[in-house]
Parts: C-alpha cells; sequence; structure tokens
C-alpha cells in the first residue's frame, strides 16, 4: 500500500502502529505550530496534538473517502486541533512556568535584541487580544501557510467567511501594532 494519508490511516485502521506513528511523523510538528499559536503555551499545545492523534486513531475505522466529499485527512487533523485549541482558548487563563520569556541570545546586539523582543511582546499580546477564530484563521493561513480554502474547511465555515476572518484579524493587528508605536 502507498504513503499516502489516506493508505496510512486504513492501515491504522487495522491496528498498524508503525502506520500510526508515520502519520504523527508526518504532521505532528505541523500541528504543533498551529496549537501554540493559537493557545500560546506549548505544554497545553501538546496535550492538543495529543488528544488530536487519539482522536485520528480512534476515526480511523470510520475514515472514508467513498461516498463523501473528498477531504484531505490533513485538514481534517488541522480541523480537529484547531477546535480543540479555540476550546481551550476559552476556558479560564492560568498562569503557567512555560509563558515565562524566553532568554535572550547574548551574541545579539543588546539594542537590537530589546526592539525586537518588545516588538514581539506587542505582536503577541495583541494575537492574544484576537478573538479565538480570528487567531485561528491567522495561524492557519501564516503558520500553516493553508489557502483561504483549505483554512475555511478548517474552521467548517465558508470561504468568504474565513476571508472576513483575517481581514478583521490583520485589522485588529495592524492597529494594535501603529497605537504602540511599531
Amino acid at each position: 500500500m502507498g504513503d499516502t494519508d489516506d493508505a496510512l490511516v486504513l492501515q491504522v485502521a487495522r491496528g498498524d502502529k508503525l502506520a500510526f506513528a508515520r502519520l504523527v511523523e508526518r504532521h505532528g510538528a505541523r500541528l504543533m505550530a498551529l496549537a501554540v499559536r493559537i493557545v500560546g503555551s506549548r505544554a497545553v499545545a501538546e496535550e492538543i496534538v495529543q488528544e488530536t492523534f487519539t482522536r485520528a486513531w480512534v476515526a480511523a475505522p470510520g475514515w472514508r473517502q467513498k461516498g463523501e466529499p473528498a477531504r484531505a485527512f490533513s485538514a481534517w487533523l488541522s480541523r480537529v486541533a484547531t477546535n480543540l485549541s479555540i476550546d481551550q482558548v476559552r476556558k479560564p487563563r492560568t498562569s503557567a512556568i512555560e509563558d515565562a520569556p524566553e532568554p535572550v541570545d547574548p551574541a545579539i546586539d543588546a539594542v537590537d535584541a530589546l526592539i525586537a523582543r518588545e516588538k514581539l511582546s506587542r505582536l503577541k499580546a495583541a494575537l492574544e487580544e484576537l478573538p479565538p477564530r480570528q487567531r485561528a484563521a491567522i495561524a492557519l493561513t501564516y503558520d500553516q501557510g493553508l489557502s483561504n480554502i483549505e483554512g475555511a474547511a478548517a474552521l467548517e465555515t465558508s470561504v468568504g467567511a474565513f476571508e472576513l476572518l483575517l481581514v478583521r484579524a490583520r485589522r485588529a493587528l495592524r492597529t494594535a501594532m501603529t497605537e504602540d508605536g511599531a
């Protein structure tokens, strides 16, 4: 059998752990980046990715292409991870050690590092102020490199609604960054 996602999912449906490991290897880093962007915490993102793959293992026996509109397994994984991430963001927040700022590389000029850190901090704060679906649209587009069609599928919305989420998110980020003197 081939090495396509669908072929691997069929093998997983029969209990093939190696095929499952290949799916995790193929999509794990991408899903981690997506979840981190949406939830802002690597530790929480790891739990989301683990839950996403747990759901993929459970759903594998029912995964069908025939008789249903064609859907990509990777888009399904993105949708599951996005939904879990948005649900997590909507929960009350607590601070974790993972939220502490990263240490600065001493090799970088101190002034440049300070400016870059300040801009990044403002951007991160502006991203956190976005509604979860707008934040997810930004992450799917810029972090995951998905097209508007793929992003709309991941958020289970129309392409027009997805594009509107992006427009609003970009406008809010632009406003936040210019108000802060960026």
